[in-house]
């Protein structure tokens, strides 16, 4: 059996916490989340190529250390 692997700071409980969050979600409140996130100011959205998202994720990585 091949075990999970979780991003740094994650483990299972936190993974079935982000999914129970979701799945209990109404339609309604799911709208007002995303429509939440894109009222931040400290953060944007944009739309990357697919081949230039590793290199994107880099230069974030880079940023973050």
């Amino acid at each position: 059996m091949k075990r999970s692997r979780f991003p740094e700071g994650w483990d299972e409980e936190r993974v079935r916490r982000t999914l129970q969050h979701y799945e209990d979600q109404t339609q309604e409140e799911a709208v007002a989340e995303d429509e939440a996130s894109f009222e931040d100011r400290t953060q944007t959205v944009m739309e990357v190529p697919v081949e230039l998202v590793p290199a994107v994720r880099q230069l974030i990585a880079k940023r973050s250390a």
